[in-house]
């Protein structure tokens, strides 16, 4: 039976471009899957993504043709500094 080393062994000499272009695409999407878990994930995002929940069920703009807020948060800080003026 071959040893792990020589099971996992790659000959890098022996890549072809297409090789090097599927192993760099996959580093690439782990390290942006990891960063998008990371982003989701932590306590501090939780408020801004739970304020966009229900945007893919939101079609009622589309219908009225009017413009839906999705942020609501930022829209009554600004009705407020506009009363304040």
């Amino acid at each position: 039976m071959n040893s792990i080393k020589d099971y996992f062994h790659t000959d890098w000499s022996a890549m072809t471009q297409h090789d090097w272009i599927g192993l760099i695409m996959t580093i690439v999407v782990f390290f942006v899957m990891v960063g998008l878990y990371v982003y989701v994930l932590h306590p501090s995002n939780k408020n801004r993504l739970e304020s966009q929940r229900y945007i893919p069920l939101d079609d009622e703009h589309v219908f009225n043709n009017q413009v839906p807020d999705h942020f609501p948060e930022h829209s009554a800080k600004t009705k407020i500094s506009e009363d304040k003026k």
